[in-house]
């Protein structure tokens, strides 16, 4: 009997997330790749049906994929849409990177602070939450804008008698994506570095490590794990990030995000913007998954 309850709770566990990834990730995955195939044609809806009800052919249109990687010259891999991928890969690499170099030394800070203050430190990681996320972002408009807190620092010290153009750049997207996702760093960090044994860099002093090799050879190889999920935290939204770019960036920091917004509701074009969207998540998904897969392999390997 009890190991009935325990097979039936090991089952609820298992497929209560289960059900949550196959109705909110799976399902509407499928829907998309359905809609990637459909002719629109002069169709004003997208759910068409994929076969021909005389013939029962079914009939997809390879197309929606063919133009993502073959521009209307013929030559491969040079259409708009490669470049926005790249663009994204790219700001979302540069974002996380940001994050890492900017969030580890903050929840180290955390994970050595005394624990009495531990929660109201965590509290102020997690505060910009209690915002508008859209707030946040107009926020930073007034802040880099010609002649926002910045700008009128920098004209009131003389270090320029003309506003600095610092919104709608590259720079200014960069700011406005670290800043909103720094927290999605910070907290898997602190979960990994809380938990650390620091009496193992106080062996690493008394064997005559300095306190930078000690970090390097004892603390980031400990705190890998929250290295990696924190990475990918923040990297898989940057890279189809859509309301930051389009509020702080310029017209050409257009990322895949905003491509797949205009080819939906502007060109009205579902089919393809659908398969815009299926081949981001399976430039995301895919590695991921050969990465998790090579790394599991390798965990067992090493295993006694």
């Amino acid at each position: 009997m009890a190991g009935l309850s325990s097979r039936s709770g090991r089952r609820l566990v298992i497929g209560i997330p289960s059900f949550w990834l196959f109705v909110f990730f799976f399902l509407p995955f499928l829907i998309l790749l359905y809609i990637s195939f459909v002719d629109m044609g002069e169709s004003v809806h997208p759910f068409k049906p994929l076969w021909d009800p005389a013939t029962g052919v079914l009939q997809l249109k390879y197309e929606n994929y063919l133009s993502i990687f073959q521009s209307a010259e013929g030559a491969w891999l040079k259409t708009i849409y490669i470049e926005a991928y790249l663009r994204s890969i790219w700001y979302a690499l540069c974002t996380a990177v940001l994050c890492l170099v900017i969030g580890y030394p903050f929840a180290y800070f955390i994970a050595r602070s005394a624990p009495s203050i531990r929660p109201a430190l965590l509290l102020l990681v997690m505060l910009p939450f209690w915002t508008s996320f859209l707030l946040r972002v107009y926020a930073w408009k007034g802040i880099l804008g010609d002649y926002g807190v910045i700008n009128q620092m920098i004209m009131g010290l003389g270090l320029s008698s003309q506003p600095v153009q610092l919104l709608y750049t590259d720079v200014s997207m960069l700011i406005g994506m670290t800043y909103v996702y720094l927290p999605f760093m910070v907290l898997p960090l602190y979960a990994t570095l809380v938990k650390m044994d620091f009496r193992l860099l106080e062996a690493a002093y008394d064997l005559g490590a300095t306190p930078w090799k000690a970090f390097w050879l004892v603390t980031v190889p400990l705190s890998k794990a929250g290295i990696i999920a924190g990475f990918m935290l923040v990297f898989i939204p940057s890279v189809g990030e859509f309301v930051i770019p389009s509020l702080l960036g310029g017209p050409e920091n257009i990322m895949i995000g905003r491509v797949v917004w205009d080819e939906m509701f502007t060109g009205n074009n579902w089919p393809r913007a659908s398969a815009l969207a299926v081949v981001m998540i399976l430039l995301i998904v895919v590695p991921l998954a050969i990465y998790y897969r090579y790394s599991g392999n390798r965990s067992e390997a090493g295993s006694p």
